[in-house]
């Protein structure tokens, strides 16, 4: 959600590139649902992991600023980043997955998720550049 919402926001003026500490291969429908409300599409985006992006030959030390949304990933961008001069942030964003019991509760779950992104990326980058953004 982090990386579709920033792309949408301020689209070339910052280049974004999600990872996480693993794959989970597909994106979650439910992430894909919330962002389709924002008008943002998941459609095309890839889930990766750290080590594929090492795979792949991203090289971290290109990048300015790691954003951890985990505790785990927070860990590891240290850990990947200890050699190299890029800034690790932690933002505590709520991990909707798992909770809810109906398909109402896990989309509010979501929305509570995608809304604290959103605030973060405020806050940090400033208002949207984008027209049509919520």
């Amino acid at each position: 959600m982090a990386e579709g919402l920033a792309r949408r926001f301020y689209g070339s003026e910052i280049f974004v590139q999600s990872a996480g500490v693993h794959n989970d291969l597909e994106i979650d429908g439910f992430a894909i649902a919330v962002c389709k409300e924002a008008n943002v599409s998941l459609d095309r985006h890839r889930s990766r992991s750290f080590e594929e992006m090492k795979e792949w030959g991203d090289d971290l030390s290109s990048y300015d600023l790691i954003i951890a949304l985990s505790p785990a990933s927070q860990r590891l961008a240290l850990e990947l980043t200890r050699y190299a001069h890029i800034d690790v942030e932690y933002w505590p964003i709520l991990d909707p997955t798992g909770m809810g019991e109906s398909r109402a509760a896990k989309l509010d779950a979501y929305r509570q998720t995608r809304d604290q992104i959103v605030e973060r990326l405020v806050q940090r980058f400033g208002k949207p550049r984008t027209k049509n953004q919520k």
